[in-house]
């Protein structure tokens, strides 16, 4: 048994998933420099304009890669691209936070490299909500998609806890069902956002992917399935 009293009361964010913020963090800082003119010149302003156009993700473009039979790399790279490029400060700092705090959350059950496997397969699966129900114009950035995959996952790890304790499980669902409620209320304001498919895509491939990349797999999630028939 290891001494406890080497052991960090606080357990680290996963390492990956803390490379992924400060990627999204100097991205932003580059285009807050850009904005108000402290790098590169005139053409500084309209690098975040410019990064969406190029990194993210529309529905369009699988569109025409299955309908031409075209695979373009440039094409396939908005599928995991668009996380890194938000519309504005605010959507990254909002996203950074999250990102933050679900990483670690999920880190604490989930090794680290099964927390950026479910990242990239939360961003994927958001991008392909994105191309099933949004309209093919409609835009699609910033890192919520896979925020909402994390949300997935704690959601899923705190049902099986919930269960363990003997307490209701659906009170798991509380978190994502005010985040809805919140979308909601905002929608019906301001009008709703385009993107929410992305988020409902990384929301359901969290909750999906969690129960196999979780501790004991697959495997374990039939066995605690079983006992309960």
């Amino acid at each position: 048994m290891s001494d406890p009293r080497g052991e960090s009361p606080i357990n680290p964010i996963p390492p990956l998933v803390l490379a992924i913020f400060v990627v999204m963090c100097g991205i932003e800082v580059v285009f807050q420099l850009g904005t108000r003119g402290l790098m590169g010149g005139p053409a500084g302003v309209g690098w975040r304009t410019g990064a969406i156009m190029d990194y993210g993700f529309q529905g369009q473009f699988p569109a025409y890669m299955v309908e031409t039979g075209q695979w373009r790399p440039e094409f396939l790279l908005r599928f995991v691209s668009y996380p890194f490029v938000h519309g504005s400060f605010t959507q990254a700092a909002f996203a950074g936070v999250m990102l933050l705090a679900l990483g670690k959350y999920v880190g604490e059950v989930m090794a680290p490299l099964s927390v950026f496997i479910l990242f990239v397969l939360c961003t994927i699966g958001g991008a392909v909500a994105m191309w099933a129900l949004a309209q093919p114009d409609a835009w699609m950035y910033g890192a919520f998609p896979p925020v909402y995959g994390l949300i997935g996952a704690f959601t899923y790890l705190l049902w099986v806890r919930l269960g363990v304790m003997g307490a209701p499980q659906m009170m798991a669902f509380r978190l994502i069902a005010v985040l809805a409620g919140i979308q909601v209320v905002f929608g019906l304001i301001f009008g709703f956002a385009q993107d929410w498919p992305g988020d409902l895509g990384g929301f359901v491939t969290g909750l999906f992917f969690a129960p196999v990349l979780a501790p004991g797999g697959f495997a374990a999630l039939m066995e605690k399935l079983r006992k309960r028939d």
